[in-house]
């Protein structure tokens, strides 16, 4: 009998299954084994240290993001003071499960089926990857990080069909020296509707490769052929693809994360991804810690109540953010007209240095309310067309 099964492996699984095995409780997770998820790979200083990532992990390091809008004007913001990491996600994610293993964690691999319940207790059924057979482990808790369009969710927890998603497709690629239209050390992020019409595409060094990809949620549009225009305009198409990965991408969190009784979710099955950005790593891995916390509370005081502090505690910090977020995109992502406002707007210094010390940080930067009110003056005669769609 385990006090935590964790379903899922990623990020958000793995750190809830170290924390709670450091703490001293019994816990297992089911991981699939081989999949990997489409992910740009970037990392912020913050979840670094957080999270305690050795520098073997970051592949690169990345000094500047350049924004290019839909008639290819770029403003190339430098990252001040620090640098955004990259990791690979084959080798990072691995890396989190054998850490989780090492302390304490037990791992199986293998594919979830259900969740069985009767006057023995709470079983989790999954289908082990080796032999085939149907297996089952007892447990007191489980939590589910099982990612987008997770099968806990749906079988546990009401309300995911209602969270809106895009669809993230990416090749990786061996990445050239730095040549016309790509740098190893910026990371591209591309507001062009004919790359896609209602999220962005994205150039991510990775040291030897490179993240190619874009995301949408309007159906019909050709992921691939999207991505083989970006690479071509990146001077990239000669490049060899490595391997390509496609997976839906939550952009809103679930207005419950536990079911009452002995569930709780974590990471992507929550809808923890950054609207906007689509940064799902560092959150992914903050709702894996809130989730553990929520269920040591919840064995600790045997109060099932204790299940609804993974959502508390992950919001009471960073609602905020996912706020001002939402907004920015769906004010600024509707058209290619309203994409070259937003580049035009990221000329602005001030939206620069308060953008990145956010993204650093991870959370809103109060400290300078001058540069606040200028960014919103700016902000509202962008959307009004006061201001011309022209570099100010």
């Amino acid at each position: 009998m385990y006090d935590v099964v964790i379903i899922g492996g990623g990020p958000s699984g793995a750190t809830a299954a170290e924390d709670l095995a450091r703490s001293g409780k019994s816990v297992a997770f089911i991981d699939r084994d081989g999949r990997i998820k489409p992910c740009g790979g970037a990392v912020p200083p913050r979840l670094i240290q957080d999270f305690d990532i050795p520098d073997s992990q970051i592949v690169a390091r990345i000094n500047t993001a350049r924004i290019i809008s839909p008639s290819q004007r770029h403003v190339d913001i430098p990252i001040e003071n620090g640098y955004v990491g990259m990791v690979d996600r084959e080798h990072f994610d691995e890396f989190l499960r054998v850490r989780a293993h090492r302390a304490g964690a037990h791992r199986f691999t293998g594919t979830f089926i259900r969740i069985d319940r009767d006057a023995d207790g709470t079983k989790v059924i999954y289908r082990d990857k080796a032999s085939g057979n149907q297996m089952e482990l007892a447990t007191k808790l489980i939590i589910g990080a099982d990612g987008a369009r997770s099968n806990v969710a749906k079988a546990e927890v009401p309300g995911c069909e209602k969270i809106p998603y895009v669809i993230a497709y990416h090749e990786i690629i061996e990445a050239p020296d730095a040549r016309e239209g790509y740098d190893p050390l910026r990371c591209d992020v591309i507001y062009d509707g004919a790359i896609s019409p209602d999220f962005y595409g994205w150039v991510f060094p990775h040291g030897k490769s490179a993240s190619v990809g874009m995301g949408t949620g309007i159906d019909g549009v050709d992921l691939k052929k999207a991505t083989a225009e970006l690479r071509a305009a990146s001077g990239l198409q000669d490049c060899k693809t490595i391997r390509k990965e496609g997976a839906p991408i939550p952009l809103h969190p679930m207005d419950k994360w536990d079911n009452g009784s002995d569930v709780v979710l974590a990471g992507d099955a929550a809808g923890v991804v950054a609207p906007s950005s689509g940064e799902g790593i560092y959150y992914a891995m903050v709702g894996g810690r809130v989730a553990a916390t929520a269920a040591a509370a919840c064995l600790q005081s045997g109060r099932v109540k204790d299940l609804q502090l993974a959502r508390k505690l992950f919001m009471r910090e960073h609602k905020g953010v996912f706020k001002v977020l939402g907004a920015m995109q769906n004010a600024y992502y509707r058209s290619d007209a309203r994409r070259e406002r937003f580049v035009s707007l990221c000329h602005d210094v001030d939206v620069q240095k308060l953008t990145f010390e956010a993204y650093m940080n991870k959370k809103l930067v109060a400290a300078r309310p001058l540069a606040h009110l200028k960014i919103g003056i700016k902000n509202l005669a962008h959307l009004t067309g006061i201001v011309s769609e022209t570099r100010i």
